[in-house]
């Protein structure tokens, strides 16, 4: 399949991009952070992405979404990281929009899905228990409770977890398998801690102590969500690396503006050809990580259970193109690059977070090398 954008994809592209440009650029971040918004996004803007059909990207034509894939939704993403747009539309209409989809009962995809779709509603992936995405070492437990469960443990990097009207909880049960459960945040034994980020997004802890949910709260089958689990996953992962893309390249077209308009002994200093050299690399660094990166998406499109090595592959080089992105754009812009007026800063404390996110570049190396035998 070809590397490239097919005519809906690229009319997308341009549509997002525009609509980010224009109505959430990175001054949009700058008034949330300096406000304290006890939110941590713009609920407007957010219901503005169902109007566009944005947040509808993954939900099923038959619950009122536009059933597109994970190209699609990866240049929204895209175009959010170049804008650094708080919304929550990884948290719920990437993961959360999946997660239902593929394990909901009819009666669940029909009462979330179309709120997911008309930007109604926000729900949070709880899955991470430890400052690294371990995935494989969750620890909550979900025991049987007469007809319906008891959920114990604690939950990290929750992305908006702090405003989320539903929780979608990964926990073992007795037979040690995986559960998904969608937990009310607003229930008896629910704790819930915001914890703003570096990069002024929103992330939450949450604890569970002895919460009581119903039998109608299970999401698929009790002990045999691994599958589902590691699709959704995968795919939030690669929305992520998409992200990092979006990133790396709004980080590049500063840097190359500011060689040619920063002067130094009579020239701009992007005539200094050691800068030029640098900024030729990173330039190939990030072509190279758009062709992977697309190549994890088709892959995803086509057959999610095969995606997996790919997937792994285009999240580790879009974390360490961004990082190299990031940084190299703070030492061509010398001294004033750690300064809060400019943009670069803020975009170095994003990708930091986007890199942690659903696993860092060492966790997908240590994937690819396990999918190869080492």
């Amino acid at each position: 399949m070809a590397l490239v954008l097919n005519e809906e994809q690229g009319m997308l592209r341009d549509s997002v991009k525009a609509f980010l440009s224009e109505r959430a650029p990175v001054a949009h971040l700058r008034k949330l952070r300096d406000s304290r918004d006890p939110v941590g996004f713009d609920r407007k803007l957010w219901l503005q992405f169902a109007e566009q059909g944005y947040s509808a990207v993954l939900v099923p034509e038959a619950h009122g979404g536009l059933a597109l894939g994970a190209v699609e939704a990866s240049i929204i993403a895209e175009a959010l990281g170049r804008t650094l747009t708080p919304t929550p539309f990884l948290s719920t209409a990437v993961l959360a929009a999946r997660a239902i989809a593929r394990a909901g009962s009819a009666t669940q995809q029909a009462e979330l899905l179309p709120a997911i779709a008309a930007a109604e509603t926000v729900i949070a992936l709880a899955v991470d228990e430890t400052s690294k995405h371990r995935p494989g070492a969750i620890a909550a437990k979900a025991t049987r409770d007469g007809s319906g469960w008891r959920l114990d443990g604690a939950k990290t990097f929750v992305l908006d977890g702090h405003v989320a009207e539903r929780c979608i909880v990964a926990a073992r049960t007795a037979e040690g398998g995986l559960t998904l459960l969608l937990v009310d945040p607003r229930a008896a034994g629910v704790q819930i801690e915001r914890t703003l980020m570096v990069d002024a997004h929103n992330a939450a802890r949450l604890r569970f102590d002895g919460v009581r949910i119903g039998a109608d709260a299970l999401l698929g089958e009790a002990g045999a969500a691994g599958a589902v689990l590691d699709e959704v996953l995968d795919l939030g992962r690669v929305v992520v690396a998409a992200q990092l893309l979006g990133l790396a390249d709004a980080v590049f077209e500063l840097t190359l503006a500011y060689l040619k308009e920063r002067r130094q002994f009579e020239r701009a200093i992007g005539e200094f050809q050691a800068l030029q050299h640098r900024a030729a690399k990173l330039y190939i660094d990030i072509e190279l990580t758009r062709a992977l990166v697309l190549g994890a998406l088709q892959a995803m499109d086509a057959d999610p259970a095969k995606a997996g090595l790919i997937v792994a592959q285009a999240k580790a080089h879009a974390c360490t193109t961004a990082n190299r992105a990031v940084q190299e754009g703070v030492q061509m812009h010398g001294g004033v690059g750690m300064t809060d007026e400019f943009d670069i800063g803020l975009y170095m404390k994003r990708a930091r977070t986007l890199q942690e996110l659903l696993g860092d570049a060492g966790f997908h190396a240590d994937r690819v090398a396990a999918m190869g035998g080492y």
